[in-house]
């Protein structure tokens, strides 16, 4: 099943033109260690307005089942990697067989500063551009980043938007968030599930991007383990993927 979406292109065209409009060159005064009040005057961010812009953006989250994910046979995954002052972001898809059936990467210059609670500025415009290199279009998508758990909009949540396609977020850390009995709550609502894979590992955070339910996510998340290795399969296909590449480029 491949969910197509006539208005992908359209829409992350606009978002790429936002996204340029924002970027700003990222100079050797970072990579010495610049704070982050320094770097947010340095480079003129005003970090409210970028706040706000979130929030307007996560009002238009629909997180609740766009398809039926027991059909869903094409599955995609993502993995940013830094390369000095690039980003490597790697996207493929497989099957339920974890056969890779198609991939693609890009290679860009990193144009936004490192500021907690604002990767997507970051890192998403190359993995719009990674996604749409893809031939074959997944179900559903898994990110390494934050979905509605974030305070204000998640990468895979923001991700999900701009695509069209609905994406889970895995992530290994939350941000001002309450844990009870394995589930994730977000000023007393429930934002995602938590997901112990593999026994002395470390915890999962699973939250809905866009497009798909919180159980949903947790659901297809535990689905799609593999054993013995620790998060979805596709994730870690992704992973290995961008070690391949990354040898290539450097």
């Amino acid at each position: 099943m491949s969910l197509g979406n006539n208005n992908q292109i359209t829409h992350s065209t606009l978002r790429a033109k936002f996204f340029k409009k924002r970027f700003f060159s990222i100079s050797m005064e970072e990579k010495k260690g610049l704070k982050i009040d320094e770097l947010i005057k340095k480079y003129n961010i005003d970090l409210e307005k970028l706040s706000q812009e979130q929030l307007k953006l996560a009002k238009e989250l629909e997180i609740k089942d766009k398809i039926d994910f027991s059909l869903a046979d094409r599955f995609g995954a993502i993995d940013n990697t830094f390369i000095g002052n690039k980003l490597l972001s790697c996207i493929l898809v497989c099957n339920k067989d974890y056969e890779i059936i198609d991939r693609s990467y890009v290679v860009e210059k990193v144009k936004f500063p490192y500021i907690p609670g604002f990767r997507n500025y970051r890192e998403l415009l190359p993995m719009i551009n990674a996604f749409e290199k893809l031939n074959e279009k997944p179900d559903v998508i898994f990110v390494p980043a934050n979905g509605i758990s974030h305070p204000r909009i998640g990468l895979a949540s923001h991700f999900g938007l701009v695509v069209g396609v609905p994406t889970i977020g895995v992530s290994n850390s939350i941000i001002e968030c309450d844990i009870k009995d394995n589930i994730i709550y977000r000023d007393k609502k429930k934002v995602g599930r938590v997901l112990l894979s593999r026994e002395g590992s470390n915890p999962m955070y699973v939250s809905p991007g866009n497009f798909i339910s919180v159980e949903s996510s947790y659901e297809l998340c535990k689905r799609m383990i593999n054993l013995p290795h620790k998060r979805p399969e596709p994730l870690h296909l992704a992973a290995k993927y961008a070690k391949e590449v990354r040898r290539e480029v450097i």
